[in-house]
C-alpha cells in the first residue's frame, strides 16, 4: 500500500478534504461531549520543530493524546538534525520507531525529502512555501459556519506568503474565488496564467474586499524575515485589514486571520476583536482538523 503524505493543500483529492473537513466536526462534537475517541491508540507520532510554534504543537500533541496515542517534542536542539545529519538519515530513523511524523521547518524541500526517504506519513506543518495543516482549520472554520464554499468569494489581503499559496491550492481544490490584494514584489509564486479569473491579484485591499464573503490575512514578516520588518512594515502599511475594507465586503462576511496577530499592523484591533472575526474558533479547530488527518493518514 502506498503511503500518504500531507505535504501541500491538494494532497488530498476535493472528495477526501471534504470527508475530512465531516470527520473534523464529527471529533469536535465528542472532545466537546467528553466522549473518548482512540482510533489511534498505541500509535506514536514525531513533531519535529525546526521553526518555534504555539498552535501547531498544542494541536498536535492534545490531538495525538485524545486520539490515544503519543506525540513527542522534537526541536533542533534536540534531535541531531541540529547537528548536521542529513534529512533522509533522520527520516529513515523515525520510520523504525514511530508510526507518523509531523515536521514544521523553512524549506519545502525538506518535508519532501522527509517524505521520499521515510517509509512513515510525513505532515507539513508549515514551511516558507505552505502552510495546508492551517487552511485544514480554515475550511473546517467556513464549513462549520457557512457550508459548502464551492462559489465563495475569499479576499487575501497582505503578503503573497505560505498561506496565500495555500489558499491558491485549496481554491483550485474547493472551486472557490480568490482575490489577493498585495503591493508589487509581495505576489504569491503559487499562482499560475491557467487560474484565470479564478485567482487574481490587485494593488487595493478594499478593491479586494468588494462581495467578498471571507477576508484573511497574516503577519507581514514571518518567521526568518524579521531583519526585513521594517521594509516589509513599509510597503505593506496600506495593506491594514481595518472597518473600511470589512465594509466593503458582504454584510454576513467573516474574517479570519491564522495568528498570532499585530494589532495596528495587518489588522486593526476593530476587526480582529469585531463581530465578523471568527480567530479563536479558527484556532481551535487546528486541533480538530488534524486529529482528522492524522485519523486519515494512519489508516489510509
Amino acid at each position: 500500500m502506498t503511503t500518504r503524505h500531507f505535504l501541500a493543500d491538494d494532497d488530498l483529492s476535493a472528495a477526501e478534504y471534504k470527508q475530512l473537513l465531516a470527520r473534523a466536526a464529527e471529533l469536535k462534537k465528542l472532545q466537546k461531549n467528553g466522549a473518548l475517541h482512540h482510533t489511534c491508540a498505541g500509535k506514536a507520532m514525531a513533531m519535529v520543530f525546526e521553526k518555534s510554534s504555539t498552535r501547531t504543537r498544542i494541536s498536535f500533541e492534545t490531538g495525538m493524546f485524545q486520539l490515544g496515542g503519543h506525540a513527542l517534542y522534537l526541536s533542533s536542539r534536540d534531535t541531531q538534525l541540529g547537528r548536521g545529519e542529513p534529512v533522509e538519515d533522520t527520516a529513515r530513523v523515525l520510520s523504525e520507531m514511530v508510526d507518523i511524523v509531523m515536521i514544521r521547518t523553512f524549506a519545502h524541500r525538506t518535508v519532501e525529502t522527509m517524505a521520499e526517504t521515510g517509509t512513515i506519513p510525513v505532515i507539513n506543518g508549515l514551511t516558507d512555501e505552505f502552510h495546508p495543516c492551517q487552511l485544514l482549520a480554515d475550511m473546517q472554520t467556513w464549513f462549520d459556519n457557512r457550508g459548502d464554499i464551492q462559489g465563495a468569494t475569499v479576499a487575501w489581503v497582505g503578503d503573497g506568503n505560505n498561506m496565500c499559496n495555500s489558499y491558491i491550492r485549496a481554491a483550485r481544490l474547493l472551486d472557490f474565488n480568490l482575490v489577493i490584494a498585495c503591493p508589487e514584489g509581495f505576489e504569491p509564486a503559487e499562482r499560475r496564467e491557467s487560474d484565470g479569473n479564478r485567482i487574481r491579484v490587485v494593488r487595493d485591499p478594499r478593491e479586494a474586499a468588494q462581495g467578498a464573503d471571507l477576508i484573511a490575512t497574516d503577519v507581514w514578516a514571518s518567521m526568518g524575515q524579521e531583519d526585513d520588518a521594517k521594509a516589509r512594515n513599509l510597503a505593506l502599511a496600506s495593506f491594514c485589514v481595518d472597518d473600511n475594507v470589512m465594509n466593503e465586503s458582504k454584510k454576513d462576511s467573516l474574517f479570519m486571520h491564522c495568528l498570532p496577530a499585530h494589532r495596528g499592523e495587518e489588522v486593526s484591533a476593530s476587526v480582529i476583536d469585531g463581530d465578523r472575526s471568527i480567530v479563536w474558533e479558527q484556532a481551535g479547530n487546528r486541533l480538530h482538523a488534524q486529529k482528522a488527518l492524522v485519523e486519515f493518514l494512519l489508516h489510509a
